[in-house]
């Protein structure tokens, strides 16, 4: 911990409460000081005891409860938090030149594709985009992409000739629920065409849906050629 003449962040004081857990000064259940008096202890204000013990809590190495305070674990919890990946620094990070192109572009209606029933309201707008995604000038993936106009309106403005949705979306659009799928599909027309597969020929496919405060904002499939890997650790 710093000196006491230093000012104590947040994190500094996480770090602090981690240790102590860790060295078994405050063992499994054990029930932590109140805030006003860690606050005390350690010269800083509440709310900055507040948001370490808030951080720790959701990482799964604390229990808060109303009224019976803050404990911590008997056995933490492993949270998984998702981030959606941006293709292009998939295929950078790989070494090799990403490239994108847009394939076609066209607003419908959610009840126009039955598949997407029960994701978007019924008669919702949409923007329906199909990109493809190169690795080396080879196609690496086939997107098909369903857009909310209802939720996200400035996606009409949006080219998406150069940019891709996918970047465009986590770079400008917050997430407060995603789900995700894995399927083996037939390839179907126009993933066929796109990645240079035969008709019916199985591929390796993720669906993903998210929602921002229970409002769905897109539901994209992405196709990827045989081979293609996905690892991922907790």
């Amino acid at each position: 911990m710093p000196d006491a003449n230093d000012r104590l962040t947040y994190r500094d004081i996480k770090a602090d409460i981690m240790a102590r857990i860790q060295n078994r000064r405050w063992g499994p259940d054990q029930v932590l000081p109140a805030e006003v008096e860690l606050a005390a202890s350690y010269g800083c204000a509440r709310a900055t005891v507040n948001r370490a013990l808030t951080e720790l809590t959701d990482e799964g190495i604390l229990e808060r409860r109303r009224k019976a305070g803050t404990r911590v674990r008997a056995a933490p919890l492993r949270a998984a938090r998702f981030e959606i990946p941006i293709v292009r620094r998939q295929i950078e990070e790989a070494g090799a030149v990403y490239d994108y192109r847009l394939i076609s572009r066209a607003e419908c209606r959610a009840d126009a594709e039955p598949r997407l029933g029960g994701v978007f309201a019924a008669g919702e707008p949409l923007l329906h985009l199909h990109c493809l995604h190169l690795a080396d000038d080879r196609p690496f993936q086939f997107e098909n992409r369903f857009i909310s106009l209802a939720a996200l309106p400035q996606a009409r403005d949006a080219a998406f000739d150069h940019l891709g949705p996918n970047e465009w979306l986590v770079s400008a659009v917050p997430y407060s629920e995603v789900e995700v799928s894995f399927l083996a599909l037939g390839a179907e027309a126009p993933v066929t065409t796109q990645l240079g597969v035969e008709p019916g020929q199985a591929l390796f496919c993720m669906e993903r849906t998210t929602w921002w405060e229970g409002r769905t904002l897109t539901n994209v499939r992405l196709f990827h050629l045989p081979g293609y890997r996905m690892t991922t650790r907790y």
